[in-house]
């Protein structure tokens, strides 16, 4: 190996270790917390950290990213795998455990960019991740398994709904009873029965108008 390659694996191994450090740190405590901290996480120097990461800002914009396209894999493979579209429909829902950390830096950070949303990295994978879920709904409908009047929309709805902190909640049993909540949101999106929904379905547009782009 090359003097020139070896820096760029050492390089590549240095950002790979502050984000993993950083991503078990802003869901630990959040994320103002101190960038020092983050460093010693990682095992590298704070000078490190600011050469990679000039600012908070692109921290958290590399941390977020990292998160979707660590969700968009994870997806890829629960519809490669199984053969059943509700059972595949159940893992992406089940997903969605995941997309908590991205809302809170999303939602509680001072330095949460805009341009995060606006990244095209970031927006390609939400939109994959979208069509992946609209496909699946439509799928499982189909087989007949997923209720016919709801939409992708009501689904990731309700999902996010469900996955949102609770301020004040107490945290030893948050993640429990978000599981539990999941469980019993894909009980009811099941065919076995239930009163009827008022209005009509939603699709993403309806409840994210970024999805209709």
């Amino acid at each position: 190996m090359t003097d020139g390659i070896r820096m760029r694996a050492d390089a590549r191994r240095n950002r790979d270790q502050l984000i993993a450090a950083a991503r078990t740190l802003f869901a630990e405590i959040g994320p103002d917390v101190p960038m020092e901290e983050i460093a010693r996480r990682a095992g590298c120097g704070i000078g490190t950290l600011y050469r990679r990461f000039p600012d908070r800002a692109s921290l958290i914009r590399a941390v977020g990213l990292d998160n979707l396209q660590r969700i968009l894999v994870a997806a890829r493979a629960a519809a490669a795998e199984e053969t059943d579209p509700w059972q595949a429909l159940r893992r992406v829902v089940r997903l969605s455990l995941d997309l908590r950390l991205s809302m809170r830096l999303s939602v509680s950070a001072d330095e949460a960019p805009e341009s995060f949303h606006r990244d095209p990295a970031a927006a390609a994978a939400r939109r994959e991740i979208l069509d992946l879920l609209d496909e699946l709904v439509g799928a499982a409908q189909r087989q007949g398994s997923l209720r016919t009047d709801v939409g992708a929309g009501d689904v990731l709805g309700m999902v996010i709904m469900t996955i949102r902190p609770l301020p004040g909640f107490d945290e030893d049993h948050r993640d429990l009873l978000t599981e539990r909540c999941l469980g019993l949101v894909l009980d009811a999106l099941g065919t076995g029965g239930g009163e009827a929904l008022p209005g009509r379905p939603l699709g993403l547009a309806d409840v994210f108008p970024f999805a209709a782009g």
